[in-house]
């Protein structure tokens, strides 16, 4: 009984100014997404560990797991998208489909720098359009999702996870020194990267990836030096979503970075992350998973975006 008046780790009451005031951020965002024509749905808080744990897409050590009455092995809601897509492949649907959602998700052994182990968010996720245009559309409500819960002090980093399969492929790596270079970049650990055998062209070509950012400019860097189709096709999705974002005035916001990548079985193109002032980690995650829907038995490509309201 000791413990009946405590929360357990990781997760919290919330008081009734801040339970209102979350309260009407959702109904904000909630009108903002039903506008753009993405239509709300709901998923079960509960789902079969299966669906995160079969394809990879979740190590079941970050899944608050149980069983049922008959033994079967559940979790609790881990992110959006994964029941999003299982919701939407298992109907007969015309695509492309629009869905948004706003929900309560868990994750075990995440807390630490103001997360918290059961947290609130909203996204939306756009199942069966390819292209540019499908990519900057999210990254676009992504931008007007944070600027109408009032966060005007947003920078979101974009990375193309296409990008670095084709200068594996230009680069002539094996696939361990691939693994090696890829987690490098991710921790921006230079050092690594020039203890490659490599050439030193195109060890500095992987250095700037640890280092550069911009807009254009980046792109105009890189292209050149770039000979892999995959590579240079994810340069031109960039170009083209900056294009479309200098169209919306959001390109103050927006700062390319193509040593993002993100998890390589998960993001097939374009990638993103939010970040605001005082807040240690990303608000807001997104990009493009063309290869989920296979794990539920269709083919449909799809991007989307979740973003946090619970920042402490």
């Amino acid at each position: 009984m000791g413990n009946k008046f405590y929360t357990p780790d990781g997760f919290t009451d919330l008081l009734p100014g801040l339970c209102a005031y979350k309260r009407g951020l959702e109904n904000k965002l909630r009108v903002l997404y039903s506008l753009h024509g993405y239509d709300e749905i709901e998923t079960p808080g509960i789902e079969y560990c299966d669906i995160y744990t079969a394809s990879g897409f979740v190590p079941e050590e970050e899944l608050y797991k149980f069983t049922d009455s008959s033994g079967r092995l559940l979790c609790t809601r881990y992110d959006g998208t994964i029941p999003a897509v299982r919701f939407i492949t298992g109907r007969n649907e015309t695509y492309p489909v629009r869905i948004s959602y706003i929900e309560n998700m868990y994750r075990a052994g995440k807390m630490g720098g103001g997360k918290q182990s059961g947290f609130t968010q909203a996204g939306i996720e756009l199942m069966g359009a390819k292209g540019a245009a499908s990519d900057a559309e999210v990254l676009a409500l992504a931008i007007k999702s944070a600027l109408e819960i009032g966060i005007t002090d947003l920078q979101i980093s974009v990375g193309q996870s296409a990008f670095f399969a084709g200068l594996k492929s230009q680069m002539n790596m094996t696939d361990e020194q691939a693994t090696d270079i890829c987690e490098a970049i991710k921790r921006r650990d230079s050092v690594t990267i020039d203890n490659q055998d490599l050439k030193r062209e195109d060890k500095d070509l992987l250095l700037a990836m640890t280092e550069m950012s911009g807009t254009y400019d980046v792109l105009d860097y890189f292209m050149p030096k770039v000979t892999d189709k995959v590579a240079l096709d994810a340069l031109t999705n960039l170009k083209e979503i900056l294009d479309i974002m200098d169209k919306y005035d959001f390109l103050k916001y927006i700062n390319i970075d193509l040593g993002l990548m993100g998890s390589e079985e998960y993001y097939t193109g374009m990638i993103f992350k939010g970040f605001t002032y005082e807040v240690g980690f990303p608000i807001i995650s997104g990009g493009r998973y063309d290869e989920v829907s296979k794990a539920f038995g269709k083919d449909i490509s799809s991007v989307g975006f979740s973003i946090s309201l619970t920042l402490a």
